[in-house]
């Protein structure tokens, strides 16, 4: 079993940091705010976003899929009372020149093995599409 360990503290009223490895991330965690920094819904769904390019860059070599190029849309709806995230919705738009058949192989793939995405699926309506560019 795979285990992950991350480590978070406030800087100030207007951010945190979270460390893990050699990076870090710079938290909105500012009561009003702040441009510069995800906040708590944001980080969620970038760790989303995160785990479906990273399943392709598993799966792609193992299914053959071609690629020049892949970005990934997500949007997330809040819900206030109970506050969570009541459904979150995603696009993938991938450059290349791989079959219709292909296409829905590396979908299957990256809904049934992303850690991350499963977790989520799992707490909440989460519906996305593959595309080409």
């Amino acid at each position: 079993m795979l285990e992950y360990k991350i480590t978070a503290r406030r800087r100030d009223a207007h951010g945190s940091v979270a460390n893990c490895k050699q990076a870090e991330i710079i938290m909105d965690t500012d009561i009003n705010g702040r441009p510069d920094a995800f906040n708590p819904a944001e980080l969620l769904l970038a760790s989303l976003a995160a785990c479906i390019l990273k399943n392709i860059e598993r799966v792609s070599p193992i299914i053959h899929f071609d690629y020049r190029g892949v970005s990934v849309e997500v949007h997330g709806e809040r819900q206030d009372s109970p506050p969570k995230m009541s459904r979150i919705d995603y696009r993938i738009i991938i450059d290349t020149d791989e079959n219709d058949r292909k296409l829905a192989l590396l979908h299957e793939n990256i809904r049934k093995f992303g850690t991350i995405y499963n977790t989520v699926s799992a707490a909440t309506i989460l519906e996305g599409t593959l595309g080409r560019l």
